[in-house]
């Protein structure tokens, strides 16, 4: 029985030790293992509580900054919308309404000292009529544009309704104004409309 357990533990202490083979299973050795450095600055830094409170705070204050100045320009172009609504809200209406003027003023025109006479009343309630209209005009910043003979047409302001040669005029020029021009505020309502001279020998 003796025999039987000695050649047991021997054939145990065989194969141990070809488990053990330092050549098929190496051992670590602490002095000669490589140890791998790891550098823990970035990752504190990513990881700082305080800096990236910091990079919030600036964030969030930017991202307020752009949401005041957003509110601010609404804020300026309503302001700008109500305006110009006020201005040229009635722009059709007053342009309409033109016609009704340049209409008072050729009838006031052709009226003699005869007619007026006889019908003095009447004159004057036209006259009136024509005041209270230009008034209205005025107070929604609709103003006349009244060239003169000799000034020099603009495109911007006169509508040329005729070019005629006339010697006395010079090419160019307004010889005649037919009707007056408006603004509305820093519109062009209506161009004043006149005759433009085209020259012709003095």
């Amino acid at each position: 029985m003796a025999k039987t357990m000695g050649k047991k533990d021997e054939d145990f202490d065989v194969s141990l030790e070809r488990f053990l083979d330092e050549d098929d299973f190496p051992l670590d050795d602490p002095e000669t293992e490589e140890t791998e450095d790891i550098d823990l600055t970035e990752e504190a830094e990513e990881l700082d509580p305080i800096e990236a409170l910091k990079n919030e705070v600036t964030d969030l204050k930017d991202r307020l900054m752009r949401s005041l100045a957003d509110q601010e320009n609404l804020r300026k172009r309503g302001e700008r919308d109500r305006r110009d609504a006020e201005t040229y809200g009635g722009q059709k209406l007053a342009k309409d309404l033109l016609s009704v003027s340049d209409n008072m003023k050729r009838a006031l025109e052709t009226v003699n000292d005869e007619q007026r006479e006889a019908n003095k009343a009447l004159i004057e309630g036209i006259e009136l009529t024509q005041r209270e209209l230009l008034s209205a005009f005025a107070k929604h910043k609709i103003v006349p544009v009244s060239p003169e003979v000799g000034q020099k047409f603009d495109p911007n302001m006169h509508q040329a309704m005729f070019e005629a040669p006339f010697p006395d005029v010079k090419a160019g020029h307004i010889l005649q104004v037919m009707a007056e021009g408006y603004m509305i505020g820093d519109r062009l309502l209506r161009p004043a409309q006149v005759g433009v001279s085209a020259g012709g020998e003095s």
